[in-house]
């Protein structure tokens, strides 16, 4: 039983503060959750930029393991522990009542987790369902980043134009009047009750929502200049990243502190990522040069093209071609998952 609440503990908090940073496990499966509460397979992650509670940087992923279903995923997962545990217990009425209690008060204890982590996020004293559901509306029709936003909402504006600095689509005027609303709500809200210090609600805000965080059209440059023996970049990042709530003044913060360029939208290797398949050499169908040769064309997705390469053939000679080809059709990539 101790096993079982430990692990529910650590598996609900684990998944509520991923979404408290943007952090999405595109592929949060059983056999990628440790009873430790982490997860084991880093492949095909990312972090949300312009909102979106479905983001999904894993091109195979589906809607089930992204950004905002972790939840669902982690309830999955526990229930299959659970499930394992049983037999064990089977011959003891008592011991197996009590986890089957444990594993229905999964979803309670997710939902405890959750609430705790917007409200904190927003500063406010309790969690507001009504409000956070608006702004995940309004921030859905405007693309805001995910990350600057929220680091915005910690100076507790009162006007919209403090925000739409992180709009990646512009409002028009009638859902820029329902942001202002949203805003007056949220504002009374964080001034309810006189003994309230806004000072001290920024900062412990300001501690909550980090000012930076992984973008992979940012890393990913790190990944080409260590391939060369440079690490200096790949030094830069630790640095920045072992303070992501602090304000930094560095030229890389600059950089980080900023929306995703319009040239890396839809670029296969920053935003999208294909899983580990691609080595999967030995096993792949055979198909033609022709073939292959079209699937490269026709397709920005680095996973389909891994597939027509290595579906041609296996060894260093493939995995070389694979390489340049898509150094020369994604740009900037991702090394990791070469």
């Amino acid at each position: 039983m101790a096993l079982a609440r430990c692990f529910r503990g650590r598996l609900t908090g684990l998944v509520a503060e991923w979404i408290r940073v943007g952090y999405c496990q595109g592929n949060f499966n059983s056999d990628n959750c440790a009873l430790g509460g982490f997860t084991l397979d880093y492949g095909p992650f990312g972090f949300c930029e312009g909102f979106d509670p479905w983001f999904q940087p894993w091109t195979g992923g589906g809607q089930h393991y992204a950004f905002f279903n972790p939840p669902a995923a982690a309830e999955a997962n526990f229930h299959m522990l659970c499930g394992s545990l049983r037999p064990l217990i089977d011959d003891d009425p008592a011991l197996a009542s009590a986890l089957d209690e444990v594993r229905r008060g999964f979803a309670a204890e997710m939902k405890l987790s959750l609430e705790r982590m917007w409200a904190g996020k927003l500063g406010l004293e309790r969690f507001d369902a009504p409000l956070c559901s608006e702004l995940f509306a309004l921030m859905q029709q405007s693309r805001a980043d995910y990350t600057l936003f929220f680091r915005a909402l910690c100076d507790l504006p009162s006007e919209t134009a403090a925000l739409e600095l992180t709009f990646q689509v512009g409002p028009p005027d009638d859902i820029r009047e329902q942001w202002q609303a949203w805003l007056d709500q949220w504002n009374e809200r964080i001034r309810a009750g006189s003994a309230r210090d806004l000072e001290a609600i920024a900062a412990a805000m300001k501690r909550i929502n980090p000012r930076y965080a992984w973008r992979e059209w940012l890393v990913a440059p790190a990944y080409e200049m260590a391939e060369r023996g440079d690490y200096t970049r790949v030094r830069e990042l630790q640095g920045l990243f072992c303070s992501p709530y602090v304000d930094q003044h560095s030229e890389l913060a600059a950089d980080a502190d900023q929306m995703r360029p319009p040239r890396f939208e839809g670029l296969g290797g920053v935003s999208h990522f294909s899983c580990s398949s691609w080595r999967q050499t030995t096993d792949m169908p055979s198909i033609s040069v022709p073939r292959a040769a079209k699937v490269l064309a026709d397709t920005d997705s680095l996973g389909g093209r891994a597939w027509a390469l290595t579906a041609l053939g296996s060894g260093e000679e493939t995995r070389a071609h694979f390489q340049s080809n898509v150094r020369k059709t994604c740009g900037i990539y991702a090394v990791g998952q070469l």
